[in-house]
């Protein structure tokens, strides 16, 4: 089975690609190959930040890789969290302070004006190819966490396509099937098996 390295350690992340993709590759992780640093994440948006992981593990150890980076763009507040997704609340990575900030944000914001979007971008570094993927899905954020699953913003963002439940109420495989994520990943998927 062909390896691919995805440059993240983010097991939430790692999971959600392994099970979209399945067993057409073999998916490594940053530790996986030895790497733990913390790459950074510097560049004004999502695609930028993905392009910096791959070329990241490129540079330093020499493998083909994907990165993706991920973003929640709330209509209301112009667009943030989006490149700040992950850090948001202060502190990189703690969704509970992240969620907090975004629904004190929208407080007074009433549920027809909380329209949002999810917009994944992955890069894949081949040689010295670089092709980038892209997936969005549309939808709105509650007043309050609805579902314990998922991760990140999930418990609040209820997607147009869905049924009226969070992403964080959905199993894997029905999330992974509308997800900005899945939609991403599907195309990396394909052009890597055409």
């Amino acid at each position: 089975m062909k390896k691919l390295v995805f440059a993240t350690n983010n097991a939430h992340k790692l999971e959600e690609i392994r099970q979209i993709i399945g067993d057409k590759f073999e998916i490594l992780s940053l530790t996986d190959i030895g790497c733990n640093d913390d790459i950074p994440e510097t560049a004004p948006n999502i695609e930028g930040n993905a392009l910096m992981k791959a070329r990241y593990v490129k540079e330093h150890y020499g493998l083909d890789c994907f990165s993706d980076d991920t973003g929640l763009e709330i209509d209301a507040l112009d667009g943030r969290p989006g490149v700040h997704s992950a850090r948001y609340g202060g502190v990189a990575h703690d969704s509970e302070r992240n969620i907090d900030r975004v629904l004190s944000e929208l407080a007074d914001v009433p549920a027809a004006e909380r329209t949002a979007r999810f917009r994944t971008a992955i890069v894949l570094l081949q040689g010295d190819d670089v092709h980038t993927f892209e997936g969005k899905v549309e939808g709105h954020i509650l007043t309050e966490r609805h579902g314990t699953g998922g991760f990140g913003y999930d418990s609040i963002f209820c997607p147009v396509e869905g049924d009226g439940r969070t992403f964080a109420q959905m199993s894997g495989e029905e999330k992974n099937a509308i997800s900005h994520r899945g939609r991403a990943t599907a195309q990396l998927v394909a052009y890597l098996l055409a």
